[in-house]
């Protein structure tokens, strides 16, 4: 059977898939090409320089958390709290059985640890894209904050999201449960 989808996604998923079974060291280019079955400038062409493919890589797993995000405010309409928290179970529950998201965090040492900036100091397109999400969901809502009340507090929910997903405190369920009654109680819902 032939490989389905774009050179650059089945690029992506070749290197995710290295990343998850041997580190991100052990990822090339020419390593790539050959796994894909294209040559090693059609690896540069489609995506780029190293760095680019990790990002490659974290946004479309970040699509994955999101999807769990959508879903969640698709089971609650109506229901902000109920949203907010099952958003938040489903992106931890997610998190926990992460190979991709395991391999960046577990890495410790030389170039494995080139990957775990973009979750962490270095998370802006990570940040940007899940409270873009996040604020796209609210608009549903009709909250007593203007737009820019609600932006820190997009914010501040996706980073202690964020902060559960790289070294989680409890249960999925406890946690979810916190953030809920947080938003709750800023968003005054």
């Amino acid at each position: 059977m032939a490989p389905t989808g774009s050179i650059r996604d089945r690029l992506v998923v070749a290197a995710t898939e290295l990343t998850t079974k041997e580190g991100w060291a052990a990822v090339t280019m020419s390593r790539l090409a050959d796994m894909v079955g294209v040559s090693r400038q059609t690896v540069y062409n489609e995506i780029g320089t190293k760095p680019a493919l990790a990002e490659a890589m974290i946004l479309e797993e970040l699509s994955r958390f999101l999807a769990k995000v959508d879903q969640a405010f698709l089971d609650h309409p109506g229901d902000l709290s109920g949203a907010i928290e099952a958003a938040v179970v489903g992106v931890l529950r997610f998190a926990e059985g992460n190979a991709l998201l395991h391999a960046v965090v577990s890495a410790t040492h030389g170039a494995d640890t080139e990957l775990l900036p973009l979750l962490t100091t270095h998370a802006g397109m990570l940040m940007g894209t899940a409270k873009a999400v996040i604020a796209e969901r609210l608009t549903a809502y009709e909250l007593p904050l203007t737009q820019e009340e609600l932006a820190p507090v997009i914010d501040a929910i996706v980073r202690i999201a964020l902060s559960h997903v790289m070294q989680p405190s409890g249960t999925p369920e406890e946690t979810a449960a916190g953030i809920s009654w947080i938003a709750r109680r800023v968003l005054g819902s």
